[in-house]
C-alpha cells in the first residue's frame, strides 16, 4: 500500500476518535444540566472554566452517591412539620430568631436524612444534587441568615430567608413521601 493511503486511514482514524470523544462529552454535558437545571449555570458561572465546574458537579454526585439517605419516620416528620409551623407564627413577633430556627430547623432535617451538615458549603452541594432547583434559594436564605449577625437584614430580607428554607423544608417533606412509597414498591415487590 502506498504511504498516503496509510496516511488517510489515520487520520480517518483520528477524526473518528475526535467525533467520539466531542460525543462523549456533549452526552455527559447534557447529563449533567439535565440533573442540576439551574445549578449547572450557576456552577459553570463561578468556576474558572466550564471543564472545572462539570468536575466539581461530579464530583458533588459522587459524594451524594456514597450517603445513605433515609426517610424520615412519621414521628419525625410529624415533629418537622409541627416547628416548621412554629418558626412561620413565630416571624410576626421575632423575625430575626425565626429565621434562625428555619435555618436550624432544616439543618435538623438534613442530618435526619443523612447529609452531613459540618458546613453549610458542602452541605449545601450535596443538597443541590438532590434538590437542584431549590438549592439557590437554600443559599439566599443562609445569606440573609448570616447578615442577621451583623444586624444588617431588613425585614424584607428575613421575610425572603424564611420563603427560601420553606422551599427546600417542602422538598424534603415531599421526598419523603417518595421514599416511603418507594420503599413499599420494593418491600412489595421483593
Amino acid at each position: 500500500m502506498d504511504t498516503w493511503i496509510w496516511i488517510l486511514i489515520a487520520v480517518v482514524a483520528v477524526l473518528v476518535v475526535v467525533v467520539i470523544a466531542v460525543t462523549v462529552a456533549r452526552n455527559r454535558r447534557a447529563r449533567l444540566r439535565d440533573r442540576f437545571g439551574a445549578e449547572y449555570n450557576r456552577t459553570v458561572d463561578t468556576a474558572d472554566n466550564r471543564r472545572e465546574a462539570e468536575r466539581e458537579l461530579r464530583d458533588r454526585a459522587a459524594r451524594r452517591d456514597e450517603l445513605e439517605l433515609t426517610p424520615l419516620t412519621p414521628g419525625a416528620r410529624e415533629r418537622f412539620e409541627e416547628r416548621w409551623q412554629t418558626v412561620q407564627a413565630a416571624f410576626v413577633d421575632r423575625p430575626v430568631v425565626a429565621v434562625a430556627d428555619a435555618d436550624d430547623l432544616l439543618t435538623q432535617v438534613m442530618r435526619e436524612r443523612g447529609y452531613p451538615v459540618d458546613d453549610f458549603e458542602s452541605q449545601s452541594a450535596l443538597v443541590s444534587v438532590d434538590h437542584p432547583e431549590v438549592a439557590e434559594n437554600y443559599r439566599r436564605g443562609h445569606e440573609i441568615y448570616t447578615k442577621t449577625v451583623d444586624g444588617s437584614a431588613t425585614t424584607e430580607d428575613l421575610r425572603q430567608a424564611v420563603i427560601s428554607y420553606r422551599s427546600l423544608f417542602e422538598e424534603l417533606m415531599r421526598e419523603t413521601d417518595v421514599d416511603r412509597e418507594d420503599a413499599g414498591h420494593q418491600r412489595s415487590s421483593g
